[in-house]
């Protein structure tokens, strides 16, 4: 019973009992709750073979059935969850409340619950007089899943929806374009598709290996898919915010319209879908073509994806070309800019005005702070420079004092822009100093394509070594920030990019266990890092790795790599000694 993760904030354990589910149990919910009902009556019955007959009243759940309604006085994500000789109660300030009590419910009856068919037909099914009072600590609770250079099917999209809502997180982060392919149908577009989703081969490894996987690779979602996934998501009260990537990261677009790209720097016309990891030089034009393009797929975006957030990346923008384009050199000079960084400043801004005057609001990752100059945590495959290393903020930036082309105006971005902080902290402190919301997803803390230890085993091991432990001790919200400043952390998320996981298992593996920890950190309100139990966490995971077993979820063992999880000889990145705290 006090196995559950994340840890709710109360749990009182009741005065001894149970409530027994059996063939007579009804299942009652409210016309607000109907939907958490229809999804709770729909996963038990997979897993138990009981009816969960529909119930008319409150008190048709007669002392062995279960309840779901609202309860105003809760917050939005609030839940109360009682079983005792009445039967379950799960109230919550709205639906989604409602639905993470579900969760917590589905955890009491055991690993058994997350089975698709029944073990036994014989098997008693009950819930232990219980008392859980719990609300999340941070309204953003995401998962960042990189499709783009690893396309992942649809249904793996949806079981990892299915994931993220068993541990109660809410955002998903779609990045779903990138240099190495387009994964989303646009209809004004169908080339983006028709040529951006496909690359010739895939570097296995990192880009160091000398081994390639010669054969296509590639897919995408039409916008019936995107339709899909989009409503799967809400049921589960899960969020779906795409990102868009512009105008670096964008070499599967220049590849299918050739125009996009720099044409007076370089033949675009022979560029295909790159087939290497790092950051591609072949960066959008900034035109006013390329604006009115990207508008046109951004026009579709929003018609499918009903999220208050739209991601635009803005990061990694390699200014090569840009230097050496006379065209784009013209339109600096026509702009009134300073350089190539204000330039990148200014695109960003045109689509972050675009996306507010239609009632969305731009989230980036934090180079659009500074003009977007090229982060050298990643650099360019040309390049000879060692990945980890970070460029600092614009010292003007970072003070607020100047925004990119010269204004004063909050870092050049409208107020309701936001910034997802991923080569540290800072980005997000600078973005809170400035009254910017932030999400915290640092890559040296939450990046779980990161190695989970620094065995020899680790397949394919990249970046630096995040434990378990790591995940479980880290703290969104930096100590520098005022009260009023840290209001503006949204939240945070871990980040999941698959240049080395070529299919589901891989996936599996760099996420799971340690996303269990990860949504302890973005629910629960947990002590200070050192003073965390995480020996406690350890214990409840030995429940919880039954769940996952039952999910079917190809998780890292605490022992180590399994024989088959295991890539011997390929190479990876890997970065010694402990990150820096930046």
């Amino acid at each position: 019973m006090s196995e559950l993760i994340p840890a709710p904030r109360s749990l009182v354990a009741g005065p001894g009992g149970e409530v027994r589910l059996t063939a007579h149990s009804q299942l009652y919910a409210d016309t607000a709750t109907e939907g958490v009902g229809h999804w709770l009556r729909t996963v038990l019955r997979e897993a138990t073979g009981l009816p969960l007959h529909e119930g008319r009243e409150l008190d048709d759940t007669n002392g062995d059935g279960i309840g779901l309604q609202l309860d105003p006085a809760l917050g939005p994500e609030e839940y109360r969850l009682v079983s005792d000789e009445s039967g379950v109660l799960v109230e919550g300030g709205s639906a989604a409340g409602v639905f993470w009590g579900a969760q917590s419910l589905r955890q009491l009856l055991g690993p058994d619950a997350y089975r698709r068919a029944p073990l036994r037909r014989d098997r008693a099914w009950a819930v232990p007089y219980v008392t859980i009072e719990d609300a999340p600590r941070f309204r953003w609770r995401g998962l960042m899943l990189d499709v783009s250079r690893h396309f992942m099917p649809k249904d793996g999209v949806l079981r990892y929806l299915d994931l993220m809502a068993a541990h109660k997180l809410n955002v998903f982060h779609f990045h779903l374009t990138d240099d190495q392919g387009w994964r989303i149908e646009i209809k004004r577009h169908p080339k983006l598709t028709e040529v951006g989703s496909w690359r010739a081969r895939t570097k296995f490894g990192h880009r160091a290996s000398p081994f390639w996987e010669e054969k296509p690779h590639g897919g995408y979602y039409t916008q019936d898919d995107i339709r899909e996934i989009v409503a799967y998501a809400a049921e589960r009260h899960i969020s779906v915010v795409p990102e868009i990537d512009i105008p670096g990261h964008s070499q599967a677009a220049i590849a299918a319209y050739p125009e996009l790209g720099n044409t007076d720097v370089i033949d675009t016309t022979s560029l295909s879908v790159w087939d290497n990891w790092g950051i591609s030089l072949n960066v959008l034009a900034p035109t006013d073509n390329t604006l009115r393009f990207y508008e046109e797929v951004f026009e579709e975006v929003l018609e499918l994806f009903p999220s208050e957030f739209i991601h635009v990346g803005g990061d990694e923008c390699a200014k090569e070309q840009w230097k050496q384009s006379p065209t784009v050199q013209a339109r600096i000079r026509e702009l009134g800019l300073a350089d190539e960084d204000e330039l990148q400043s200014w695109f960003i801004r045109h689509f972050d005005n675009w996306l507010t005057a239609r009632g969305r609001r731009l989230i980036g990752w934090d180079e659009i702070l500074e003009g977007g100059s090229r982060a050298e945590g990643r650099a360019p495959v040309e390049s000879d420079e060692e990945e980890g290393a970070k460029r600092p903020l614009d010292e003007e930036c970072r003070q607020g004092i100047r925004a990119p082309g010269g204004e004063t105006t909050k870092l050049g971005l409208a107020p309701g822009a936001a910034v997802s902080s991923w080569r540290g902290y800072q980005g997000g402190i600078t973005a809170a100093r400035a009254g910017h919301d932030v999400v915290m997803c640092p890559e040296q803390q939450v990046y779980l394509d990161h190695r989970q230890d620094g065995g020899a085993d680790e397949p394919v091991p990249i970046g630096y070594v995040r434990t378990l432990e790591d995940i479980y001790r880290f703290e969104p919200v930096p100590p520098q920030l005022t009260p009023d400043q840290a209001r503006h952390v949204l939240g945070t998320q871990a980040n999941v990019w698959t240049e080395v996981m070529e299919d589901h298992a891989r996936v599996d593996y760099q996420t799971f266990p340690r996303l269990a920890a990860f949504a302890e950190v973005a629910w629960s309100a947990l002590p200070a890092p050192a003073k965390r139990d995480f020996a406690g966490f350890e214990q409840r995971m030995t429940a919880h790795y039954k769940r996952l077993d039952a999910l079917g979820v190809a998780y890292r063992p605490p022992t180590g790599p399994l024989p088959w999880q295991r890539r011997p000889g390929v190479l990876g990145r890997p970065i010694e000694g402990a990150p820096p705290n930046v």
